[in-house]
């Protein structure tokens, strides 16, 4: 088992890794007290090499690294990146490319929604992992043989899912699926919220203008401070906190430590300050200018057991093509479909549209029927 621990070791590996097609990826990180992940290991597999890079070594510049993630030429392979790729964007300012990302390719080969690594690792290999170091601290130092173990298998399994995922794709033609899958996961603004977006992570049911400018404004303000003191968003106020402000607005230091959650200390200081000035702001915007909560039209008479009818299209055809019903359609855009025929939805483009949503379509208009025959769902041409 290779530990790196130095720049030069690292430039190394990676002038070795450079001349591979592929290479496998993982990552072990603790975000329970900060804002931006930290990171504390970096798994990566060849075919015939392994290494676990520490990031927290004394003296190491990952510069070597971010060159290899950048390098065009080579497939990086995650299973359930998005989080793996959200810290190499935040500290590199790019997000690696290109990628695969088993967990996706293995939802469109018929694993299931969102499959996890253990699973898939247990159905493609036969082999079981050591669970016992999952929710380790891995920032303290040394690490154990056993941690380093469990680190390493998480990218040398993953080389065996790779291989399999990537053999049965081309064998059924969905290769393309997977890499229109990857542009979400490629796209800068996947990992980055601005500011003035953060009030819609928060559930708030109430459509005034006003109260949502408000919120908008404070939501803004706390992520701001957030990013600044690199600790979470709850740490500094609570979801319940900043649509109780919103609603009542407070105009003075008191008022503002009425509010649950929110001391006289934290009221009257800078921070309180802040949080005033925020909400003056959200006070003063134009009604006009306010964001807007989408409304959720009531539903049509008959489109409940439109709706019914159309999940169990679904269900049916997904079944039939092997691929995970999250990944064709959720339940609100099978609303949406319900509702209108040229609904902007994933299922009504590409691959998903001719998996599912041209029957969605047909369905809907008396084209086909669904019938029970031998314990089976049917579909039955009516055209």
């Amino acid at each position: 088992m290779q530990i790196i621990t130095t720049t030069a070791a690292l430039e190394d590996l990676v002038s070795r890794f450079e001349a591979h097609p592929y290479f496998t990826i993982d990552t072990e990180f603790l975000r329970e007290s900060t804002f931006w992940p930290i990171l504390c290991l970096v798994q990566l597999a060849t075919e015939d090499e392994s290494a676990i890079v520490d990031p927290m070594a004394k003296g190491i510049d990952l510069a070597p690294l971010f060159r290899l993630l950048q390098n065009e030429k080579i497939l990086k392979v995650f299973h359930a990146g998005r989080q793996d790729l959200e810290i190499f964007h935040h500290l590199n300012g790019e997000v690696p490319r290109p990628i695969f990302d088993t967990q996706v390719a293995a939802m469109v080969c018929g694993f299931g929604d969102s499959v996890g690594y253990d699973t898939l690792v247990s159905k493609i290999t036969g082999k079981g992992i050591d669970k016992s170091s999952r929710f380790t601290d891995w920032s303290r130092r040394p690490l154990s043989d056993r941690q380093l173990t469990y680190a390493e298998a998480d990218v040398t399994h993953l080389r065996d899912v790779y291989k399999h995922l990537a053999k049965k794709l081309k064998e059924r033609g969905r290769e393309e699926w997977v890499t229109s899958e990857m542009e979400i996961l490629l796209s800068p603004d996947t990992y980055f919220m601005p500011p003035e977006n953060a009030w819609t992570r928060i559930k708030a049911r109430n459509h005034h203008p006003k109260f949502l400018g408000i919120l908008q404004a404070v939501a803004a303000w706390r992520e701001r401070q957030a990013h600044r003191q690199d600790i979470p968003r709850n740490r500094i106020l609570r979801d319940e906190a900043l649509i109780e402000i919103a609603s009542n607005p407070p105009k003075d230091p008191e008022t503002l430590s009425h509010v649950r959650g929110i001391g006289h200390k934290f009221a009257e200081g800078k921070m309180g300050q802040g949080l005033l000035e925020a909400v003056q702001e959200g006070v003063a915007l134009p009604a006009d200018q306010a964001p807007r909560l989408p409304r959720k039209a009531p539903p049509s008479k008959g489109t409940g057991p439109l709706m019914e009818l159309l999940r169990v299209l679904l269900k049916l055809r997904c079944e039939e093509n092997e691929v995970a019903q999250k990944l064709v359609c959720n339940m609100a855009d099978l609303e949406r479909i319900a509702a209108d025929d040229t609904a902007d939805v994933p299922a009504l483009k590409g691959w998903r549209r001719r998996v599912f949503g041209e029957d969605a379509l047909k369905l809907k208009h008396g084209k086909i029927a669904l019938s029970s025959e031998d314990g089976k769902i049917r579909i039955i041409d009516l055209a």
